[in-house]
């Protein structure tokens, strides 16, 4: 075998016994009033997806419907618990925020993340604490 052949093979055994951590986690979320903290009555929703990668970057959006959202953000807090915020959310359109680019989260913030006890929500003017909320599990 060449010395290319060589390498070629050392880096594809390395990629793929590097299995999933090497790959982004990506966490679906629902959000609703009801998973507020506290909980409101809400017939607002939302929903979308939230990326991170192997190096602690952040990626995704999310969609809601039926609130006009001022501000949106991803926090740390278990579900019940409500936490500081570590990313703000950018709008996109009347209904639509996404992650801004060069967002990443620090170790204990992963540790967070791959935990479940990260959440994404929406405030709005009724409800300036939150009005929709869903928790991150990443899969």
């Amino acid at each position: 075998m060449t010395g290319t052949r060589i390498i070629q093979r050392a880096l594809l055994a390395a990629v793929l016994s590097s299995g999933s951590s090497a790959m982004a986690q990506t966490a679906s979320v629902e959000l609703k009033g009801s998973s507020e903290v506290p909980a409101n009555p809400s017939a607002a929703s939302g929903k979308g997806s939230i990326s991170v990668a192997a190096d602690k970057s952040v990626s995704g959006s999310i969609s809601t419907t039926g609130i006009e959202g001022r501000v949106a953000h991803i926090h740390t807090g278990a579900a019940g618990a409500n936490g500081p915020v570590i990313v703000p959310l950018a709008k996109d359109g009347d209904n639509g925020w996404t992650v801004p680019a060069g967002a990443k989260l620090t170790d204990e913030q992963y540790a967070a993340y791959v935990a479940g006890t990260l959440y994404v929500n929406v405030h709005s003017a009724t409800y300036p604490g939150g009005e929709i909320r869903g928790q991150l599990s990443p899969k």
